[in-house]
């Protein structure tokens, strides 16, 4: 079940395949989508899992279906490395594309599209520079903040612990701060990184099929609540 909220003035739902939607925009948010990872790695001799592009596809379908978004804007990180081109993905996003010929997608470039170049053509992707403009917000990959627009980015791969001990679990977060929030990555071959939430800041976890406000640390002012969405 996604949860619908407020970020910088703006209405967004928080999406449990990672992702965000700006309704006022029809924008669909999507950050360190990292294709190529897994075979970028099996290509250094790690065994790793098959079938992630097919599985993050899949998960960009269930979400454009259910908001009907007319764009997508990937805030960095679309491409592991230059070695994740491989004719397979290639061919495997292009198709995807090609059923998705209506929809307009922009790439904020991010540090590993830096180094992996630009999308192939066929993919027809505009790449753009951060910051990239949504309303009142600044897309973003890097999460800093900008003077009088708040920032929503990557990057940073943010997660939570939820439990202790052998019951604990790491489970991928959408963390807001007072001038920056970070998505969680969308890739399905990521690592993730432990946020230490500042006072004030809003944590909202993922766990299968479910996006859920955690409690904030002790001390701080209770946030303003979010509502189920569909």
């Amino acid at each position: 079940m996604a949860l619908a909220t407020e970020v910088g003035g703006e209405p967004i739902v928080l999406r449990p395949e990672r992702v965000a939607y700006l309704p006022r925009r029809g924008a669909l948010l999507v950050a360190d989508a990292h294709f190529g990872k897994a075979h970028t790695f099996r290509r250094l001799g790690v065994p790793v899992p098959a079938g992630t592009t097919s599985a993050n596809l899949a998960a960009l379908d269930r979400a454009l279906a259910q908001t009907r978004a007319s764009r997508i804007v990937f805030l960095g990180d679309l491409l592991h490395s230059r070695h994740a081109l491989q004719a397979q993905l290639v061919e495997e996003v292009g198709q995807w594309r090609l059923r998705h010929a209506a929809l307009e997608i922009t790439l904020v470039r991010g540090n590993h599209d830096a180094h992996a170049g630009a999308p192939p053509p066929q993919w027809a992707m505009q790449v753009v520079e951060e910051p990239w403009p949504e309303g009142p917000l600044d897309c973003c990959h890097h999460p800093e903040p900008r003077a009088g627009r708040y920032v929503l980015a990557g990057h940073v791969h943010p997660a939570v612990r939820v439990g202790h001990g052998r019951h604990g679990l790491r489970l991928p977060c959408f963390h807001f701060g007072a001038a920056v929030g970070v998505l969680p990555a969308f890739g399905g071959f990521t690592g993730t990184h432990v946020v230490q939430p500042s006072p004030g800041d809003r944590v909202f976890v993922v766990a299968d099929d479910l996006v859920r406000e955690v409690p904030l640390p002790q001390g701080t002012e209770a946030p303003r609540g979010g509502t189920a969405a569909a």
